[in-house]
């Protein structure tokens, strides 16, 4: 026969259930009094009789629209409010742009926008008005034959930063994260990655002479290879008709090339700046004007880097190929092409007439390097003097 204490529990309970009829809050307070009665006959402590009133009072009376979280669990959500999301705290937008001969694709990170429009004048001016209210923190642009010049100046202005990078970087970039398909609007997407993940410094915008420089010395450059293939031709050419027509066009290019060459002349020499450095430059045996005004054009950073960066960025300096005990050959790569064919000329004349080169030559041969080995390593010594006498605003000086 079961205690009456049960007995009690039992009946208690019956009655319990059938006051759940009951509508109110007159049934909830007399099936909570009942439940005490319950646990005090079978001798339940105090304190579980206290955190019962507690749970009871946090509970509400009525229906709530989220019935399956506790009162303690409610009251906590509440007192613990979600910080605001400051202004700082989100993402800046870098925008990547992929420059075509007549298109802008444009890539915008994070938010992955993406938009087309014309490469003119009135489609560079729409891509500034939509670039604006964006918060873009860098516009990433590759290098693509001076298609993107126009985009990235009118950036510039319009007072962003924009970094023209190699084309080979971002390609190697996407290709290490196994993107290998390539389109317009894909480029544009890789470019925003590779600048929110590498962050390219920005690039400067030069001065309004410095792209006149620039344009006159890759202008004679264009000529010289003209020229060349054109006498490469008149050996080839039997008919005698034919031999006069080549003959005619090398004249016409030499007489352009003259003209371009004293343009160059006197814009340097326009400019107190590029005249002391040309100066300097020209004064070093085995530098001539082609070879000064091209370092002037288009190198310059000369006299404002370490021997190690300057050497890097023309592309002179060797790279290691080293694997565990394994020691790799040397090569260089990368660097400015335009500025190492011209240091590679200037650098066979300096072999003969230049002492210092002359000597450092002669060593390197006697030692039994090879031909390209000492080319390379000379072209690399006369430009660490030159970056040298640049930087000290010295001319050449014989030891």
């Amino acid at each position: 026969m079961l205690p009456s204490s049960v007995d009690a529990v039992i009946v208690s309970a019956a009655a319990s259930s059938g006051e759940r009829s009951e509508p109110g809050e007159a049934a909830g307070r007399r099936r909570g009094r009942a439940a005490a009665a319950d646990r005090r006959q079978l001798g339940a402590p105090d304190a579980v009789l206290q955190l019962d009133r507690r749970r009871r009072a946090a509970l509400p009376l009525g229906p709530t629209p989220n019935s399956r979280q506790t009162g303690r669990t409610r009251a906590r959500s509440h007192l613990q409010e979600r910080p605001a999301v400051k202004e700082n705290d989100i993402p800046p937008v870098v925008a990547g742009i992929d420059v075509s001969k007549d298109r802008l694709d444009v890539h915008l990170w994070p938010s992955a926008e993406s938009f087309a429009l014309d490469n003119t004048p009135a489609g560079i001016a729409q891509l500034v008005k939509q670039l604006r209210p964006e918060r873009v923190a860098l516009v990433v642009i590759e290098a693509t034959g001076r298609y993107e010049r126009r985009a990235a100046f009118a950036l510039m202005d319009a007072g962003l930063e924009v970094a023209v990078v190699n084309p080979r970087q971002p390609r190697d970039f996407a290709k290490a994260s196994g993107q290998l398909a390539k389109t317009d609007a894909i480029d544009a997407r890789v470019l925003a990655q590779f600048g929110a993940v590498i962050g390219p410094r920005p690039t400067e915008k030069p001065a309004e002479n410095q792209l006149v420089l620039d344009e006159l010395v890759a202008r004679r450059r264009q000529l010289v290879e003209m020229i060349t293939m054109e006498r490469n031709r008149i050996e080839h050419a039997l008919h005698m008709r034919l031999r006069r027509q080549i003959e005619h066009v090398v004249k016409a290019l030499q007489k352009q090339l003259e003209q371009i060459e004293a343009e160059i002349l006197q814009l340097i020499d326009r400019d107190d700046d590029w005249r002391r450095r040309f100066e300097v430059l020209k004064s070093t045996p085995g530098v001539g004007d082609a070879t000064a005004a091209t370092l002037v054009a288009e190198l310059p950073e000369l006299g404002s880097l370490n021997r190690q960066a300057i050497a890097a960025l023309v592309g002179v300096a060797p790279i290691n190929r080293d694997s565990g005990r394994e020691r790799g050959q040397r090569h260089i790569a990368g660097g400015r092409h335009s500025v190492r064919r011209m240091l590679y000329m200037a650098t066979l004349t300096a072999r003969s007439w230049n002492p210092v080169i002359k000597a450092f030559a002669a060593r390197l041969a006697a030692a039994g390097k090879p031909f390209k080995v000492v080319m390379t390593a000379c072209m690399r010594k006369l430009l660490t003097i030159l970056n040298t006498m640049v930087r000290n605003n010295e001319t050449w000086r014989t030891a």
